[in-house]
Protein backbone atom coordinates (compact mmCIF):
# COMPACT_ATOMS: atom_id res chain seq x y z
CA UNK A 1 0.00 0.00 0.00
CA UNK A 2 3.22 2.43 0.57
CA UNK A 3 4.17 2.11 -2.36
CA UNK A 4 7.82 1.12 -1.76
CA UNK A 5 7.09 -2.18 -3.83
CA UNK A 6 5.01 -3.45 -6.32
CA UNK A 7 3.71 -6.60 -7.60
CA UNK A 8 5.63 -6.26 -10.82
CA UNK A 9 8.63 -5.75 -8.90
CA UNK A 10 8.05 -9.09 -6.53
CA UNK A 11 6.72 -10.62 -9.81
CA UNK A 12 10.40 -10.22 -11.62
CA UNK A 13 11.99 -11.38 -8.63
CA UNK A 14 10.20 -14.43 -8.46
CA UNK A 15 10.72 -15.19 -12.15
CA UNK A 16 14.69 -14.80 -11.77
CA UNK A 17 14.15 -17.25 -9.11
CA UNK A 18 12.70 -19.61 -10.46
CA UNK A 19 15.35 -19.81 -13.42
CA UNK A 20 17.31 -19.77 -10.45
CA UNK A 21 15.96 -22.88 -8.64
CA UNK A 22 15.55 -25.09 -11.99
CA UNK A 23 19.45 -24.84 -12.14
CA UNK A 24 20.54 -24.98 -8.95
CA UNK A 25 21.99 -28.74 -7.91
CA UNK A 26 20.41 -30.38 -7.37
CA UNK A 27 16.96 -28.69 -8.89
CA UNK A 28 14.27 -27.24 -6.25
CA UNK A 29 11.41 -28.92 -8.38
CA UNK A 30 8.88 -27.12 -6.26
CA UNK A 31 7.07 -25.30 -9.43
CA UNK A 32 6.96 -27.70 -12.33
CA UNK A 33 5.06 -25.31 -15.35
CA UNK A 34 5.45 -21.40 -15.08
CA UNK A 35 4.67 -18.43 -17.64
CA UNK A 36 6.94 -15.20 -17.80
CA UNK A 37 3.93 -13.53 -19.48
CA UNK A 38 0.66 -15.12 -17.71
CA UNK A 39 3.11 -14.13 -14.37
CA UNK A 40 3.61 -10.29 -15.35
CA UNK A 41 0.14 -9.66 -16.83
CA UNK A 42 -1.57 -10.38 -13.57
CA UNK A 43 1.10 -8.48 -11.64
CA UNK A 44 1.04 -5.31 -13.99
CA UNK A 45 -2.56 -5.36 -13.20
CA UNK A 46 -2.18 -5.91 -9.42
CA UNK A 47 0.37 -2.98 -9.60
CA UNK A 48 -2.61 -0.73 -11.25
CA UNK A 49 -5.34 -1.23 -9.10
CA UNK A 50 -2.87 -0.59 -5.84
CA UNK A 51 -1.85 2.69 -7.88
CA UNK A 52 -5.60 3.28 -7.92
CA UNK A 53 -5.69 2.34 -4.60
CA UNK A 54 -8.90 -0.09 -5.78
CA UNK A 55 -7.50 -3.37 -4.70
CA UNK A 56 -9.62 -6.57 -4.85
CA UNK A 57 -9.15 -8.51 -1.91
CA UNK A 58 -5.91 -8.81 0.94
CA UNK A 59 -4.83 -11.54 -1.43
CA UNK A 60 -3.96 -8.85 -4.56
CA UNK A 61 -0.50 -8.76 -5.77
CA UNK A 62 0.46 -12.00 -3.57
CA UNK A 63 2.11 -14.47 -5.79
CA UNK A 64 0.22 -18.09 -5.47
CA UNK A 65 0.78 -21.54 -6.52
CA UNK A 66 -1.47 -24.36 -7.33
CA UNK A 67 -1.22 -28.02 -6.92
CA UNK A 68 -0.71 -29.75 -10.64
CA UNK A 69 -3.84 -31.99 -9.59
CA UNK A 70 -6.17 -28.37 -10.01
CA UNK A 71 -6.93 -26.54 -13.71
CA UNK A 72 -5.14 -23.84 -14.10
CA UNK A 73 -5.38 -21.86 -17.23
CA UNK A 74 -3.25 -21.87 -19.40
CA UNK A 75 -0.77 -25.07 -18.10
CA UNK A 76 -1.26 -28.70 -18.70
CA UNK A 77 -3.48 -30.37 -16.15
CA UNK A 78 -0.88 -33.63 -15.61
CA UNK A 79 -1.68 -34.39 -12.19
CA UNK A 80 1.94 -35.63 -12.03
CA UNK A 81 1.81 -37.89 -15.08
CA UNK A 82 3.64 -38.04 -18.71
CA UNK A 83 0.24 -38.60 -19.85
CA UNK A 84 -2.14 -36.99 -18.95
CA UNK A 85 -2.71 -32.75 -19.66
CA UNK A 86 -1.51 -33.09 -23.31
CA UNK A 87 -3.22 -29.91 -23.97
CA UNK A 88 -3.00 -26.81 -22.54
CA UNK A 89 -5.77 -25.92 -20.37
CA UNK A 90 -8.63 -23.64 -21.12
CA UNK A 91 -10.80 -23.50 -17.86
CA UNK A 92 -9.77 -22.43 -14.37
CA UNK A 93 -10.89 -24.47 -11.37
CA UNK A 94 -13.06 -23.09 -8.88
CA UNK A 95 -10.36 -22.54 -6.00
CA UNK A 96 -7.91 -20.89 -9.55
CA UNK A 97 -10.64 -18.45 -10.42
CA UNK A 98 -11.50 -17.13 -6.88
CA UNK A 99 -7.94 -16.64 -6.64
CA UNK A 100 -8.16 -14.30 -9.85
CA UNK A 101 -10.78 -12.97 -8.63
CA UNK A 102 -9.31 -11.56 -5.49
CA UNK A 103 -6.38 -10.44 -7.61
CA UNK A 104 -3.39 -13.21 -6.75
CA UNK A 105 -0.80 -13.73 -8.65
CA UNK A 106 -0.51 -17.20 -9.94
CA UNK A 107 3.07 -17.95 -10.50
CA UNK A 108 2.31 -21.78 -11.62
CA UNK A 109 1.92 -25.17 -11.01
CA UNK A 110 3.41 -27.22 -8.61
CA UNK A 111 4.81 -30.61 -8.67
CA UNK A 112 2.82 -33.89 -6.84
CA UNK A 113 3.31 -37.34 -6.14
CA UNK A 114 2.07 -39.10 -9.26
CA UNK A 115 -2.10 -39.21 -9.53
CA UNK A 116 -1.64 -38.15 -5.39
CA UNK A 117 -0.60 -42.17 -4.63
CA UNK A 118 2.11 -41.25 -1.94
CA UNK A 119 3.13 -39.29 1.05
CA UNK A 120 6.64 -39.07 0.15
CA UNK A 121 6.32 -36.74 -2.83
CA UNK A 122 8.55 -38.81 -5.13
CA UNK A 123 7.90 -38.86 -8.51
CA UNK A 124 11.36 -39.80 -11.01
CA UNK A 125 9.04 -39.02 -13.92
CA UNK A 126 10.65 -36.92 -17.20
CA UNK A 127 7.97 -33.83 -16.55
CA UNK A 128 8.21 -33.64 -12.84
CA UNK A 129 11.57 -34.91 -10.78
CA UNK A 130 11.72 -34.62 -6.86
CA UNK A 131 10.72 -31.88 -5.33
CA UNK A 132 13.40 -31.53 -2.86
CA UNK A 133 13.05 -30.13 1.04
CA UNK A 134 14.19 -26.81 1.76
CA UNK A 135 15.28 -27.54 4.94
CA UNK A 136 17.38 -30.59 3.48
CA UNK A 137 17.33 -30.54 -0.21
CA UNK A 138 18.55 -34.68 0.17
CA UNK A 139 15.43 -35.05 1.63
CA UNK A 140 11.95 -35.63 0.63
CA UNK A 141 9.21 -33.04 0.63
CA UNK A 142 6.10 -34.95 1.78
CA UNK A 143 2.99 -35.61 -0.19
CA UNK A 144 1.04 -36.01 -2.57
CA UNK A 145 1.55 -31.39 -2.31
CA UNK A 146 5.13 -31.87 -2.15
CA UNK A 147 5.97 -28.89 -4.68
CA UNK A 148 3.13 -26.83 -2.96
CA UNK A 149 4.72 -26.72 0.35
CA UNK A 150 8.36 -26.87 -0.57
CA UNK A 151 7.52 -23.54 -2.84
CA UNK A 152 6.00 -22.11 0.41
CA UNK A 153 8.95 -22.89 2.72
CA UNK A 154 11.60 -21.80 0.04
CA UNK A 155 9.66 -18.45 -0.10
CA UNK A 156 8.49 -18.55 -3.92
CA UNK A 157 5.08 -17.36 -2.25
CA UNK A 158 3.29 -17.60 0.83
CA UNK A 159 0.60 -19.49 -0.78
CA UNK A 160 0.03 -22.00 -1.80
CA UNK A 161 -2.69 -24.57 -2.67
CA UNK A 162 -3.02 -28.47 -2.42
CA UNK A 163 -5.20 -31.33 -2.24
CA UNK A 164 -5.51 -33.63 1.00
CA UNK A 165 -7.59 -37.41 0.36
CA UNK A 166 -4.54 -38.82 3.26
CA UNK A 167 -2.39 -36.07 4.30
CA UNK A 168 -1.54 -34.59 1.31
CA UNK A 169 -1.92 -30.97 2.63
CA UNK A 170 -0.61 -31.60 6.20
CA UNK A 171 2.47 -34.31 5.36
CA UNK A 172 4.29 -31.89 3.34
CA UNK A 173 3.53 -28.99 5.28
CA UNK A 174 4.84 -30.41 8.63
CA UNK A 175 8.08 -32.38 6.57
CA UNK A 176 8.56 -28.69 5.04
CA UNK A 177 7.84 -26.81 8.07
CA UNK A 178 5.15 -24.52 6.99
CA UNK A 179 0.81 -24.15 8.06
CA UNK A 180 -1.35 -26.87 6.47
CA UNK A 181 -4.86 -26.68 6.56
CA UNK A 182 -7.54 -29.29 5.76
CA UNK A 183 -10.63 -28.13 5.53
CA UNK A 184 -14.14 -29.73 6.87
CA UNK A 185 -14.92 -31.97 3.57
CA UNK A 186 -17.20 -29.66 1.01
CA UNK A 187 -15.75 -26.71 2.78
CA UNK A 188 -13.75 -25.23 -0.25
CA UNK A 189 -14.50 -26.33 -3.34
CA UNK A 190 -13.00 -28.97 -5.50
CA UNK A 191 -14.40 -28.63 -8.89
CA UNK A 192 -11.59 -28.57 -11.27
CA UNK A 193 -9.48 -30.97 -9.03
CA UNK A 194 -9.46 -34.57 -10.58
CA UNK A 195 -11.45 -36.57 -8.56
CA UNK A 196 -9.10 -39.42 -7.05
CA UNK A 197 -11.18 -39.98 -4.11
CA UNK A 198 -14.15 -37.94 -4.41
CA UNK A 199 -15.28 -38.97 -1.05
CA UNK A 200 -12.07 -38.01 1.18
CA UNK A 201 -10.18 -35.31 -0.45
CA UNK A 202 -10.44 -31.73 0.86
CA UNK A 203 -8.98 -28.50 -0.75
CA UNK A 204 -6.83 -26.34 1.53
CA UNK A 205 -4.01 -23.53 1.81
CA UNK A 206 -0.56 -24.16 2.89
CA UNK A 207 0.91 -20.99 3.91
CA UNK A 208 3.70 -19.10 5.63
CA UNK A 209 1.70 -18.84 9.05
CA UNK A 210 -1.87 -19.46 10.38
CA UNK A 211 -3.32 -15.83 9.87
CA UNK A 212 -2.26 -16.35 6.28
CA UNK A 213 -4.07 -19.68 6.36
CA UNK A 214 -7.18 -18.01 7.93
CA UNK A 215 -6.95 -15.10 4.69
CA UNK A 216 -7.21 -17.67 2.32
CA UNK A 217 -9.69 -19.77 3.75
CA UNK A 218 -11.84 -17.01 4.09
CA UNK A 219 -11.73 -16.04 0.69
CA UNK A 220 -12.14 -19.60 -0.60
CA UNK A 221 -14.48 -21.53 1.46
CA UNK A 222 -17.71 -20.84 0.64
CA UNK A 223 -20.37 -23.15 -1.21
CA UNK A 224 -19.95 -23.86 -4.70
CA UNK A 225 -23.15 -24.87 -7.49
CA UNK A 226 -20.49 -27.03 -9.33
CA UNK A 227 -19.60 -28.72 -6.31
CA UNK A 228 -22.90 -30.55 -4.39
CA UNK A 229 -20.75 -31.77 -1.46
CA UNK A 230 -20.35 -28.44 -0.16
CA UNK A 231 -24.08 -26.83 -0.60
CA UNK A 232 -25.57 -27.33 2.54
CA UNK A 233 -22.47 -25.98 4.66
CA UNK A 234 -22.93 -22.99 7.40
CA UNK A 235 -20.99 -20.30 6.68
CA UNK A 236 -17.44 -20.10 7.48
CA UNK A 237 -16.51 -17.59 10.46
CA UNK A 238 -13.13 -16.30 12.09
CA UNK A 239 -14.94 -15.89 15.17
CA UNK A 240 -13.02 -15.89 18.47
CA UNK A 241 -9.75 -16.32 16.28
CA UNK A 242 -7.61 -13.47 17.48
CA UNK A 243 -9.19 -14.19 21.53
CA UNK A 244 -6.03 -13.18 24.01
CA UNK A 245 -5.91 -16.73 25.30
CA UNK A 246 -7.50 -19.95 25.75
CA UNK A 247 -9.28 -19.80 28.41
CA UNK A 248 -12.69 -22.04 28.16
CA UNK A 249 -11.48 -24.55 25.76
CA UNK A 250 -11.49 -28.20 26.00
CA UNK A 251 -8.12 -30.15 23.95
CA UNK A 252 -8.76 -33.74 23.82
CA UNK A 253 -5.74 -36.13 23.88
CA UNK A 254 -5.48 -39.64 23.56
CA UNK A 255 -2.34 -40.54 24.65
CA UNK A 256 -2.13 -44.01 23.76
CA UNK A 257 -2.86 -42.65 20.36
CA UNK A 258 -0.41 -39.23 20.34
CA UNK A 259 2.47 -41.25 21.26
CA UNK A 260 3.12 -43.81 18.36
CA UNK A 261 5.90 -41.42 17.07
CA UNK A 262 9.25 -41.09 17.40
CA UNK A 263 10.95 -39.86 20.79
CA UNK A 264 12.10 -36.26 19.24
CA UNK A 265 8.64 -36.06 17.76
CA UNK A 266 6.94 -36.64 21.29
CA UNK A 267 8.70 -34.54 23.29
CA UNK A 268 8.41 -31.50 21.14
CA UNK A 269 4.57 -31.99 20.62
CA UNK A 270 4.12 -33.04 24.39
CA UNK A 271 6.00 -29.19 25.38
CA UNK A 272 3.35 -27.67 23.29
CA UNK A 273 0.62 -29.25 24.61
CA UNK A 274 1.92 -27.60 27.94
CA UNK A 275 2.24 -24.53 26.32
CA UNK A 276 -1.53 -24.67 24.83
CA UNK A 277 -2.19 -25.52 28.88
CA UNK A 278 -0.54 -22.63 30.13
CA UNK A 279 -2.94 -19.77 28.47
CA UNK A 280 -6.13 -21.56 29.74
CA UNK A 281 -7.19 -24.57 28.14
CA UNK A 282 -7.84 -27.80 29.55
CA UNK A 283 -6.15 -31.09 28.21
CA UNK A 284 -9.22 -33.52 28.49
CA UNK A 285 -8.18 -36.93 28.19
CA UNK A 286 -9.96 -39.36 25.57
CA UNK A 287 -10.34 -42.30 23.73
CA UNK A 288 -10.25 -42.63 19.88
CA UNK A 289 -11.89 -45.89 19.64
CA UNK A 290 -11.37 -48.66 16.26
CA UNK A 291 -8.42 -46.73 14.64
CA UNK A 292 -7.09 -49.78 13.37
CA UNK A 293 -10.40 -50.85 11.74
CA UNK A 294 -10.95 -46.94 10.58
CA UNK A 295 -7.43 -46.92 9.53
CA UNK A 296 -7.46 -49.70 7.00
CA UNK A 297 -11.43 -48.57 5.95
CA UNK A 298 -9.80 -45.54 4.81
CA UNK A 299 -7.44 -46.93 2.62
CA UNK A 300 -10.05 -49.65 1.51
CA UNK A 301 -12.14 -46.13 0.68
CA UNK A 302 -9.70 -44.04 -1.28
CA UNK A 303 -7.93 -46.94 -3.01
CA UNK A 304 -11.32 -48.17 -4.56
CA UNK A 305 -12.42 -44.87 -5.84
CA UNK A 306 -9.03 -43.79 -7.19
CA UNK A 307 -8.93 -47.44 -9.07
CA UNK A 308 -12.80 -46.95 -10.08
CA UNK A 309 -11.32 -43.13 -11.19
CA UNK A 310 -8.57 -44.40 -12.88
CA UNK A 311 -9.50 -47.86 -14.52
CA UNK A 312 -9.21 -46.42 -18.36
CA UNK A 313 -5.96 -45.03 -17.65
CA UNK A 314 -4.47 -48.12 -15.67
CA UNK A 315 -6.16 -49.89 -18.76
CA UNK A 316 -4.33 -48.01 -21.46
CA UNK A 317 -1.59 -45.94 -19.74
CA UNK A 318 -0.07 -49.20 -17.74
CA UNK A 319 3.36 -48.35 -19.17
CA UNK A 320 3.82 -44.46 -18.28
CA UNK A 321 2.68 -44.67 -15.03
CA UNK A 322 5.53 -44.85 -11.86
CA UNK A 323 5.95 -48.66 -10.08
CA UNK A 324 4.73 -47.03 -7.23
CA UNK A 325 1.40 -46.13 -8.81
CA UNK A 326 1.12 -49.16 -10.59
CA UNK A 327 1.48 -51.41 -7.82
CA UNK A 328 -0.66 -48.89 -5.58
CA UNK A 329 -3.95 -49.63 -8.72
CA UNK A 330 -3.08 -53.43 -8.61
CA UNK A 331 -3.23 -53.67 -4.87
CA UNK A 332 -6.75 -51.67 -4.87
CA UNK A 333 -8.39 -53.87 -7.59
CA UNK A 334 -8.18 -56.51 -4.76
CA UNK A 335 -10.78 -55.03 -2.89
CA UNK A 336 -14.27 -56.04 -3.55
CA UNK A 337 -17.53 -54.43 -3.44
CA UNK A 338 -18.42 -55.96 -0.12
CA UNK A 339 -15.18 -54.29 0.99
CA UNK A 340 -15.75 -51.07 0.09
CA UNK A 341 -19.64 -51.26 1.73
CA UNK A 342 -18.30 -52.63 4.55
CA UNK A 343 -15.57 -49.41 4.83
CA UNK A 344 -18.37 -47.06 4.71
CA UNK A 345 -20.32 -48.66 7.67
CA UNK A 346 -17.13 -48.40 9.87
CA UNK A 347 -17.11 -44.73 8.56
CA UNK A 348 -20.70 -44.04 9.56
CA UNK A 349 -19.58 -45.44 13.30
CA UNK A 350 -16.06 -43.88 13.30
CA UNK A 351 -17.90 -40.34 12.58
CA UNK A 352 -20.66 -41.46 15.86
CA UNK A 353 -17.88 -41.62 18.10
CA UNK A 354 -16.58 -38.39 17.04
CA UNK A 355 -19.80 -36.67 17.55
CA UNK A 356 -19.54 -38.56 21.19
CA UNK A 357 -16.22 -37.03 21.39
CA UNK A 358 -17.12 -33.27 20.15
CA UNK A 359 -20.11 -33.09 23.22
CA UNK A 360 -17.00 -33.10 25.84
CA UNK A 361 -14.14 -31.06 23.43
CA UNK A 362 -13.59 -28.62 21.45
CA UNK A 363 -10.97 -30.50 18.99
CA UNK A 364 -8.32 -33.55 19.45
CA UNK A 365 -4.72 -32.91 19.56
CA UNK A 366 -1.90 -35.13 17.83
CA UNK A 367 1.30 -34.86 16.33
CA UNK A 368 1.40 -34.53 12.71
CA UNK A 369 3.34 -36.76 11.61
CA UNK A 370 5.32 -39.53 13.75
CA UNK A 371 8.66 -38.98 11.83
CA UNK A 372 10.40 -36.27 10.42
CA UNK A 373 11.19 -36.06 7.01
CA UNK A 374 12.46 -39.04 5.29
CA UNK A 375 15.94 -39.34 3.24
CA UNK A 376 16.00 -39.35 -0.73
CA UNK A 377 18.30 -42.38 -1.74
CA UNK A 378 19.83 -42.57 -5.57
CA UNK A 379 17.72 -45.38 -6.19
CA UNK A 380 14.49 -42.96 -5.59
CA UNK A 381 15.97 -40.47 -8.71
CA UNK A 382 15.97 -43.01 -11.14
CA UNK A 383 12.73 -45.73 -9.88
CA UNK A 384 10.63 -43.74 -7.41
CA UNK A 385 10.25 -45.02 -3.90
CA UNK A 386 7.79 -47.58 -2.73
CA UNK A 387 7.53 -48.48 0.85
CA UNK A 388 4.40 -49.27 2.27
CA UNK A 389 4.72 -49.68 5.98
CA UNK A 390 6.49 -45.64 5.41
CA UNK A 391 3.51 -44.33 3.75
CA UNK A 392 1.12 -46.10 6.17
CA UNK A 393 3.01 -44.72 9.21
CA UNK A 394 3.10 -41.38 8.03
CA UNK A 395 -0.84 -41.26 7.25
CA UNK A 396 -1.60 -42.40 10.89
CA UNK A 397 -2.18 -39.31 12.16
CA UNK A 398 -4.33 -37.89 9.19
CA UNK A 399 -6.49 -40.73 8.33
CA UNK A 400 -9.17 -40.05 10.67
CA UNK A 401 -10.02 -36.30 9.50
CA UNK A 402 -9.93 -37.83 5.55
CA UNK A 403 -12.17 -40.66 6.47
CA UNK A 404 -14.60 -38.61 8.73
CA UNK A 405 -14.65 -35.55 7.10
CA UNK A 406 -13.11 -33.07 9.89
CA UNK A 407 -11.00 -30.31 9.51
CA UNK A 408 -7.53 -30.71 10.60
CA UNK A 409 -4.82 -27.70 11.00
CA UNK A 410 -0.83 -28.49 11.01
CA UNK A 411 1.27 -26.12 12.42
CA UNK A 412 5.25 -26.21 12.87
CA UNK A 413 6.48 -26.44 17.04
CA UNK A 414 9.85 -26.72 16.47
CA UNK A 415 13.14 -29.10 15.12
CA UNK A 416 14.69 -32.26 15.18
CA UNK A 417 18.58 -32.63 16.20
CA UNK A 418 19.26 -32.85 12.60
CA UNK A 419 17.26 -30.10 11.76
CA UNK A 420 14.39 -31.23 10.01
CA UNK A 421 11.05 -29.48 10.90
CA UNK A 422 8.10 -31.01 13.68
CA UNK A 423 4.35 -30.02 13.46
CA UNK A 424 1.46 -30.18 16.10
CA UNK A 425 -1.62 -31.06 14.06
CA UNK A 426 -5.50 -29.69 16.04
CA UNK A 427 -8.51 -30.98 14.84
CA UNK A 428 -12.30 -30.38 15.33
CA UNK A 429 -15.71 -31.20 14.54
CA UNK A 430 -17.51 -30.28 10.98
CA UNK A 431 -17.18 -26.77 9.95
CA UNK A 432 -15.19 -25.47 13.01
CA UNK A 433 -11.80 -24.68 11.40
CA UNK A 434 -12.36 -21.00 13.25
CA UNK A 435 -11.62 -22.85 16.27
CA UNK A 436 -8.04 -24.25 14.86
CA UNK A 437 -7.39 -21.09 13.79
CA UNK A 438 -7.35 -19.76 17.28
CA UNK A 439 -5.45 -22.25 18.77
CA UNK A 440 -3.08 -22.55 15.70
CA UNK A 441 -2.67 -18.81 16.22
CA UNK A 442 -1.14 -19.43 19.62
CA UNK A 443 0.59 -22.67 18.52
CA UNK A 444 2.85 -20.32 16.47
CA UNK A 445 4.42 -18.85 20.05
CA UNK A 446 5.35 -21.87 21.06
CA UNK A 447 8.20 -21.74 18.87
CA UNK A 448 11.12 -19.51 19.97
CA UNK A 449 12.97 -19.48 16.71
CA UNK A 450 12.08 -19.65 13.21
CA UNK A 451 15.13 -21.42 11.53
CA UNK A 452 15.85 -20.13 7.82
CA UNK A 453 15.46 -23.52 5.56
CA UNK A 454 19.00 -24.12 3.56
CA UNK A 455 17.02 -23.10 0.14
CA UNK A 456 15.30 -20.08 0.59
CA UNK A 457 14.41 -16.93 -1.85
CA UNK A 458 13.44 -13.36 -0.23
CA UNK A 459 11.18 -12.14 -3.06
CA UNK A 460 11.34 -9.12 -1.66
CA UNK A 461 14.57 -8.26 -1.95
Amino acid sequence: RSGKLTPSQVARNIIAMLEDCDKSTPPLRAIVQWDQEQIMLMAEASTTRYRNKCTLSCLDGIPVCLKEEIKVVPYHHRAGTVYLGTEPETEDATVAKKLREAGAIIIGVSNMHELGTGTTGCNPNRYHKIARNPYKPNHFTGGSSSGSAAAVAAGLCPVAIGTDAGGSVRIPSSFCGVVGLKGTFGRISAHGSLPLSYSTVSVGPICTSVADAAIVYSILAEPDPLYPYGLKQPKPTLSDMCAPDLKGLKLGVDWTFFKACDAEVLSACEKAVEHLQSLGASVVEVSLPEMEEARVAHVICVLSEMRDFLQPDFNKHFHDMNLETRANLALASQFTAVDYITANRQRTRSMRFLREIFSTVNCILTPAVPSTAPRIYESDLLTGNSNMAFTARSMRFMQLGNFTGIPGLVVPIGYSTAGLPISLQVMAKWWDEAVLLRIGLKLEQFRDQTKKPSIYYDILA
